[in-house]
């Protein structure tokens, strides 16, 4: 693996600059988680994942499995900035004949592993995917991106008990904790105490970032991580929901919200800003 904090911090803010540019062109979305897990994704994208846009079907490729699927955004955004499709296809979001569905399709978007969006299934899949991989002695590594309000779904955590008894090591998790949801915050809604605490306790080899949307740190997370190979492992990014952009990581509410293409260049100004492009 090979990370230098500045490409990485630059990476972000291209991903973020497409989220607002993708979103924007439908007008309303999820802004606030997509906008959260940027950091995450510039790293694993630009510098952890072993991928290749130009076949992105690669037998020895690593898998990313965005169960929160509602974050699609990020993942294209993200996909975009690798290469795998032409920056312009971010303007087809949710379009009839897009190759960019409002939750992922591995059937239409190239370098989408897993379709998601039913929250909560996307965790058993990746379990299920790692477990494969297992079994065929594979080597590579599945990415799993779960939402803390996702926590809240019983699924989440029979998959976890699955993973932690078939000692998934291949398997990493990452918990986008920005700690709102849909309808309020994680606490209001359902709390969920100790996450860091209740992977803990299912088996797996935990790691807590307090600053999730900090490149460098997540780096060392997943870096520890990679050398876990005994039990599954958790990383737990404590992130600002909308972080990056203020009128979102401001708001009490950024779930789903709108975008508009005339605050497009104030918003890229403000990111442009924050990492001295």
């Amino acid at each position: 693996m090979r990370f230098e904090k500045r490409e990485a911090d630059l990476l972000a803010v291209r991903i973020r600059k497409y989220i607002l540019r993708t979103i924007a062109s439908k007008g309303t979305g999820h802004v606030g988680g997509s906008l959260s897990i940027a950091d995450a994704l510039a790293v694993l994208y630009g510098s952890v994942m072993n991928i290749d846009p130009k076949d992105p079907k690669k037998e020895d490729r690593d898998y990313l499995v965005l169960s929160k699927g509602h974050s699609g955004p990020a993942v294209y955004a993200a996909l975009a900035a690798a290469g795998y499709f032409e920056e312009g296809v971010l303007d087809t979001l949710n379009q009839n004949n897009t190759i960019l569905p409002s939750h992922t399709d591995r059937m239409k978007t190239p370098g989408v592993d897993m379709t998601t969006g039913s929250l909560g299934q996307g965790a058993s899949l990746a379990a299920g995917a790692a477990f494969a991989d297992k079994l065929n002695q594979r080597e590579n590594d599945t990415y799993l991106i779960l939402g803390d309000g996702e926590l809240q779904e019983g699924q989440v955590w029979e998959s976890f008990l699955f993973a932690a008894h078939h000692r998934l090591s291949h398997l990493i998790t990452l918990v986008d904790a920005n700690g709102k949801q849909l309808d309020g915050t994680t606490e209001e809604v359902c709390g969920l105490g100790s996450i860091e605490e209740k992977f803990a306790a299912f088996g797996y080899h935990v790691i807590s970032v307090k600053n999730g949307n900090d490149t460098g740190d997540i780096y060392a997370a997943l870096a520890e991580a990679k050398e876990e190979r005994d039990v599954p492992s958790v990383i737990v990014l404590h992130t600002v929901k909308g972080a990056g952009v203020q009128k979102y990581a401001g708001m009490a509410n950024c779930h789903s919200t709108t975008v508009k293409k005339e605050e497009l260049d104030v918003f890229y100004r403000e990111l442009d800003g924050q990492k001295e492009v």
